[in-house]
């Protein structure tokens, strides 16, 4: 997802512009620029590459600049070029603009503003935006910008400068994420497409919703919707710069890791009011969650919505729901779930899973299940993002900040945060007893425990990731929660290592992935303890029979598979279905490991983006 930086105010703005795209770099880019508002003029400063590149090529030349915006591209229309990238200039030199997201209707509007006489200088969408815009700019740009996002189609988050208007930066935002921060002050305002490069100077921020538009000048604040003043809601950021750096780790991805235990146990004390003492059922602590209990007791089906990590993270929560609540669940992706003309009545719950709340094809399941009359709930990491705004009611997952493209914290986040809303659920339709629930909660409690015993054996799983640093393909194995489990371990490996990687129910390897295995493929296998287990221990042996080579994430006290398999690597297992969270840490390290002795970078894969705000 592209990254959006702008500033106005007393200070100077390139160095702020600059370091807040720097700060937005783990999102995933191709190139990056600045405009900055000089008097009556646009300088405008362009890259193919990195941020600190930009910062090398501008120089001095931005240094009496009080206002600017910035962008780093992650290229749709074109490739990735210095014409390409952003700002954009419209013709006559008047307005510069920066763009995230798709302008559908772009070519009828081109081929419009090309017959009044515009030329163009790039292949981009976001060029015909800033052209539009100059069409419609009249001296005032705050109303020229309202006109021209009604005329388009799609998706955006914009920030505008116009030549003749010193001081003042227009936003406005459709589908992708926009946020304005409030300077303490000193009459300053920020602009960014997330928090991330606002925290340092203000945690007061504005999200502006769908179709806003806020014009951002020197003591000056204005938000409008259609036109007319809308009352901004300010929220507080509650996390710290401290969360965004890396702390002495080689990379964010590996912080990440490391930071389960913590991010799960403050996500355990925000979200158990009380673990329930003898005879007595656990309490929750779910502010967010508005939907009433009568609602949730007479529901009778409940559709779960993701994509990637999310998705594998809902997977295991269809079992953890199914189990304590004994309702039926049925997983999708969001990017299908409204195009197919799903079956909804108001009693079908409608979940939404995604750590950024942006993800597009979330969201739009989201409005589509609301429009049908479901309630929906949202599981997400991001206060004030748009699918905890729009859902009826949220779940906050609270691990903090999360800077690697490959998500990790998030995903056993997701899983924490979905037990809790099992475990509710459970309980409110009478399918858990005091005993069972608060069992199931210290369960819970104690998964912070087992994924610092299975970080400690780091140095073991790294000496077996390096083994297999060269294969060309891999395959990963699990049966029951095992399953979404190995789709993830596989994804965290193509993603950071480029290593072609699948995930199966190992009841399936026969269907079909068999015809890979020979003796240069690695073949990751979920093989803890319990009613599957002589299953596993028989696909194990089928892949070693056609000379595979088997890594096994087994339960710590299984002795007898070290016969059996190549590597393996134990895990403390004895939390139930939150085992999910646990065996989640070594295929992160697997994958980490790999990535790094193969001279990846792991925190910025090529051609991903943490946040993926189009379709």
């Amino acid at each position: 997802m592209c990254g959006i930086v702008g500033y106005t105010g007393p200070g100077k703005a390139a160095p702020f512009v600059l370091d807040g795209l720097s700060r937005l770099e783990y999102r995933g880019y191709d190139s990056a620029g600045i405009a900055l508002l000089l008097k009556d003029r646009l300088e405008i400063v362009r890259v193919v590459g990195r941020v600190a590149e930009l910062r090398a090529k501008l120089g001095e030349r931005g240094g009496g600049a009080h206002t600017a915006i910035g962008h780093t591209r992650w290229a749709t229309h074109g490739r990735p070029s210095e014409a390409n990238a952003h700002p954009h200039r419209s013709h006559d030199g008047r307005i510069a603009l920066v763009h995230n997201g798709i302008v559908e209707n772009h070519a009828a509007l081109r081929k419009e503003l090309e017959a009044s006489g515009c030329r163009f200088a790039s292949q981009t969408d976001t060029e015909v935006a800033a052209n539009l815009v100059a069409a419609l700019y009249e001296g005032d740009l705050q109303a020229a910008v309202e006109r021209a996002i009604a005329r388009i189609e799609g998706s955006f988050a914009f920030a505008v400068c116009a030549a003749g208007e010193p001081g003042l930066i227009v936003g406005a935002r459709r589908g992708s994420p926009l946020a304005v921060g409030l300077g303490e002050g000193r009459g300053e305002f920020f602009l960014a497409s997330d928090a991330m490069p606002i925290v340092e100077r203000t945690r007061r921020v504005v999200y502006l919703d769908d179709d806003q538009v806020v014009a951002l000048a020197p003591g000056r604040f204005e938000l409008r919707a259609g036109g007319k003043p809308v009352e901004p809601r300010v929220q507080e950021i509650r996390w710290d710069v401290a969360d965004v750096e890396r702390g002495g780790f080689a990379h964010f991805m590996l912080k990440e890791i490391h930071e389960q235990p913590g991010a799960l146990r403050t996500l355990a004390q925000r979200l158990v009011a009380d673990p329930g003492g003898e005879g007595a059922f656990p309490s929750f602590h779910l502010p967010g969650l508005k939907v009433d209990d009568e609602y949730l007791r007479r529901v009778n089906r409940i559709v779960m919505v993701g994509q990637g990590t999310a998705l594998h993270a809902a997977m295991v929560g269809r079992n953890m729901i199914e189990r304590t609540a004994r309702i039926p669940v049925q997983v999708e992706f969001g990017s299908d779930f409204r195009y197919r003309d799903p079956v909804l009545d108001p009693n079908v719950l409608v979940m939404a899973v995604s750590q950024s709340g942006e993800t597009a094809d979330t969201l739009g399941a989201i409005r589509h299940a609301r429009q049908e009359g479901c309630k929906t709930v949202s599981i997400v990491n991001v206060e004030g993002s748009t699918l905890a705004r729009e859902s009826d009611g949220v779940v906050y997952m609270h691990v903090g900040p999360e800077i690697g493209v490959a998500s990790t914290k998030a995903f056993t986040g997701q899983l924490a945060a979905l037990y809790v809303f099992a475990l509710r659920l459970g309980i409110l339709r009478g399918k858990l007893d005091p005993e069972d629930a608060r069992r199931r909660v210290h369960d819970l409690l104690q998964v912070p425990v087992r994924i610092e015993e299975a970080l400690a054996h780091d140095a073991r799983i790294r000496e077996v990731a390096l083994k297999y640093k060269d294969a060309a393909n891999a395959l990963y194995l699990g049966r029951g929660t095992g399953w979404p489990l190995a789709l993830e371990g596989a994804l965290k490996l193509k993603e950071v290592s480029y290593i072609h990687a699948e995930g199966y129910d190992a009841a399936e390897m026969k269907h079909g992935p068999i015809a890979l295995i020979d003796e240069k493929m690695p073949v990751v296998i979920l093989a803890l303890s319990g009613r599957r287990y002589e299953k596993i221990l028989s696909n194990i042996q089928e892949v070693k029979a056609r000379g595979g080579r088997v890594i096994a994430i087994a339960s710590h006290d299984d002795r007898e598979i070290g016969k059996l398999v190549d590597d393996v690597l134990p895990v403390h297992d004895d939390r139930g279905i939150m085992n999910s969270a646990v065996c989640a840490v070594p295929l992160q390290l697997i994958a980490y490991h790999i990535a790094v002795a193969r001279g990846c970078d792991v925190d910025k894969p090529r051609n991903l983006a943490k946040s993926v705000t189009v379709e």
